[in-house]
């Protein structure tokens, strides 16, 4: 299961996959409306079965014995709810919460303001925790451990280290690239949980709990449907929901059913593997113009009319947790599920067609 999932790293991987509507990053409309859907406790939130038990028993005992919680890890893809469980936390733990980001997070003294300022017991969430600054990533060990921080006054030979004593508190961490922490970090964590993809049924009760909260009318098969296009995301499940919503609104009844939702999604070019035009674009491209591979990253892109970073970012990572594409050294390869997928029959192995070698008779 790849975890890096929509975590795009250049601008224009970036760009692309925030105009997706499969696409698990978040922009301004879907935070407002996620944060009027977010459960507010562990008994709400919906999925994570082994993680809600884990970290229920971890907040439980920390109440009892009159403690702060361990530092907490939340690991996985965009979209899973690691932003949702920070704030649970902080809610079981009768905390208030103070939100920020690795990339908000450039100098040592960015975090020794905000450390500084905690109250005792508070909880703070460091969304893309892999992304802070070296010199803030060593100031917040201390911190973690000790609960203290030394800030530097002066410069050269004349530089005082100040110690700075720090009240008890709960640091949750975020990440989509958990193999980018670095050791010393990862091991001041008392608490590290991996989110898995929801299944479709888990995301069923997700899309009936929402479409109640949105006061939107559904029946179980037209959450089925959506559900299964909703590639194991709650986040996506979410945005599909409100598109659905507003096909049923305008040329229905508002009534969701399976029917609806098909044909909605089919509007929204969303198949039913939860596949979107760029998906497609890629597939075809490589089952088409390439017999199903292999072929380059860089003649892929330049067939699809994409950048070589968004092909490889955006559309690959689902397409290979999929079963749909595989990477191997020779290229990318097309397997029989993407075959089978867009209807179309393979070649014969060795036949003309089969790979680039096949398009140019070598």
């Amino acid at each position: 299961m790849n975890r890096y999932d929509d975590t795009s790293s250049t601008p224009a991987a970036a760009d692309a996959a925030a105009d997706r509507l499969v696409g698990a990053s978040a922009d301004g409309e879907d935070q407002a409306v996620e944060a009027a859907l977010r459960p507010k406790s562990l008994d709400e939130f919906v999925g994570q079965e082994r993680v809600r038990e884990q970290l229920d028993l971890v907040l439980k005992a920390a109440l009892a014995r009159g403690a702060t919680a361990d530092h907490v890890l939340l690991s996985g893809a965009p979209g899973l709810g690691k932003t949702t469980l920070s704030m649970i936390i902080a809610a079981e733990m009768g905390a208030p919460i103070r939100i920020t980001s690795g990339p908000a997070i450039q100098h040592a003294g960015d975090l020794a303001a905000i450390l500084s300022s905690l109250q005792e017991g508070e909880v703070l969430f460091l969304d893309e925790i892999h992304r802070m600054s070296r010199p803030a990533e060593e100031m917040l060990y201390m911190a973690m451990e000790d609960f203290r921080v030394d800030v530097i006054v002066g410069k050269g030979p004349g530089a005082t280290a100040i110690p700075l004593e720090l009240p008890p508190f709960t640091l949750v961490g975020a990440t989509t690239r958990a193999g980018l922490l670095p050791p010393p970090l990862r091991d001041r964590f008392g608490f590290t949980a991996h989110m898995e993809f929801y299944a479709p049924a888990e995301l069923e009760r997700v899309i009936h709990r929402s479409a109640q909260l949105l006061d939107v009318e559904i029946e179980a098969d037209g959450a089925a449907e959506i559900a299964g296009r909703s590639r194991g995301t709650p986040r996506i499940a979410n945005r599909l929901l409100r598109r659905v919503r507003d096909y049923a609104q305008v040329k229905a009844d508002g009534l969701i059913t399976r029917d609806i939702a098909a044909t909605a999604l089919k509007v929204y070019e969303v198949d039913g593997r939860g596949l979107d035009r760029l998906d497609r674009a890629v597939l075809e491209a490589l089952l088409k113009l390439f017999g199903g591979g292999p072929v380059g990253l860089s003649t892929l892109a330049v067939a699809v009319g994409e950048e070589r970073e968004t092909v490889e970012e955006v559309a690959e990572p689902f397409l290979v947790r999929e079963g749909l594409l595989a990477r191997t050294p020779r290229g990318r390869v097309a397997t029989p599920a993407a075959w089978a997928h867009l209807g179309l029959v393979p070649p014969q192995a060795g036949g003309p067609g089969r790979g680039q070698q096949g398009l140019f008779g070598a």
